[in-house]
């Protein structure tokens, strides 16, 4: 119903045209009653008035691109007088043209205006009726009532679904405007984790390449040693840049099962690829997270064994995930080089300091999370994450 009236009413001009073309054909089909009912004769005061409305709706045929405003009203007022003039000097016989022309005049006030126009015209004719008190009215007195009913209810109708249409367009708009923005949210995050990942890693492989190819102009022995290490190197970027888009895939990786399982296939594939054992410790308390937490969640996982495979040559990692109260702590702790700072640094502190991975900070901060990274160098880092749950 709501779609068929936002179509019956999303041309005016068109229903414009349509009511300036009735004016006519009524005025013409009421000449012609009046020849035939006077045997030819018009009395001259209904002659002076179909004549004037003859005027009129030629006259509106042009107007009816100003329906609506100032002009509009007019237009709607003049109708309305009209009416009333035809009523007061039709006969009984031929109070079906008042009664038609008063239908005309309640369908332009329901598609141009509000039901307070449809409510006014309404009242007038009404008014009218009764205030002349003929008899012979009745029959337009009912068609008035009737039609007034009908026609503020449709009225009242299309204002509401104006409204909700409205409504329903700034809701598109402002979900496209989110989408929008997500999607590009998502474009920066996948730039970001590339830079701090990928891109970094061939970036040392271009330079590695560069020093090979002044090796093997002096020194072809240290040059093919130099060879079998960037051979190493390819294969452990392509680990690298396996695990990337796996951490592509955390949120649906995290729908398969809860947290503790997931984060456990984690340290799994990790210690696979790598070599690195891993100790992992898991509370099955945990609450369910919604998969965007836990995808989060993951990710920093991954990117924290990634930190630890890249830089820290470490020969054991510790991972954590437990339940302390209203919070959700990980840990991921290892034995090898540690950062270049000594101490613990909140991320508030990390922020100021411009130490610790930017792509971690960023993730903590968009889980509302506390984040403490601990460094001992030469005897290995630490993270902890405490991520609020309900």
């Amino acid at each position: 119903m709501g779609s068929f009236l936002s179509r019956l009413f999303s041309p005016p001009l068109r229903w414009g045209l349509f009511l300036a073309w009735a004016r006519v054909l009524l005025v013409i089909v009421a000449a012609a009653g009046e020849l035939v009912r006077h045997a030819g004769l018009v009395p001259v005061p209904t002659g002076v008035v179909l004549a004037l409305f003859v005027g009129y709706s030629v006259a509106a045929l042009r107007w009816q691109r100003l329906q609506g405003g100032a002009f509009g009203l007019l237009t709607l007022f003049a109708d309305t007088v009209f009416l009333l003039v035809l009523a007061n000097h039709s006969s009984t016989a031929s109070l079906w043209f008042p009664s038609l022309f008063y239908l005309v005049v309640l369908a332009e006030g329901v598609i141009f205006y509000s039901a307070r126009e449809v409510a006014i015209v309404a009242a007038i004719s009404a008014a009218f009726c009764l205030l002349t008190g003929q008899s012979r009215l009745d029959v337009l007195l009912r068609t008035v009532v009737v039609g007034a009913v009908l026609g503020i209810a449709f009225a009242l109708y299309k204002r509401y679904a104006e409204v909700r249409r409205s409504e329903l367009m700034d809701q598109v708009q402002a979900a496209h405007a989110e989408a929008e923005q997500g999607a590009d949210a998502a474009r920066q995050k996948v730039a970001q984790d590339f830079h701090d990942g990928p891109l970094q890693s061939y970036i040392s492989l271009q330079m590695r390449l560069d020093i090979l190819r002044r090796l093997l102009e002096r020194d072809q022995a240290a040059g093919m040693e130099e060879l079998r290490q960037l051979q190493e190197l390819a294969q452990s970027q392509v680990r690298e840049l396996r695990s990337f888009i796996r951490g592509l895939r955390g949120p649906v990786e995290a729908e398969r099962g809860s947290l503790v399982a997931s984060a456990r296939r984690v340290a799994e594939t990790f210690q696979k690829e790598s070599g690195i054992p891993v100790t992992f410790v898991g509370s099955e308390s945990i609450p369910d997270l919604p998969p965007e937490t836990q995808g989060e969640v993951l990710q920093i996982v991954r990117e924290a064994l990634h930190n630890v495979q890249k830089h820290a040559a470490a020969t054991r990692v510790a991972i954590g995930v437990e339940r302390a109260g209203k919070t959700l702590e990980i840990s991921v702790d290892d034995n090898g080089h540690g950062f270049r700072f000594s101490g613990a640094y909140n991320l508030d502190e990390l922020d100021l300091l411009r130490l610790g991975p930017a792509s971690i900070k960023r993730r903590a901060r968009s889980l509302n999370a506390d984040l403490i990274v601990e460094s001992r160098p030469g005897r290995g880092a630490g993270l902890k994450l405490r991520v609020p749950v309900a």
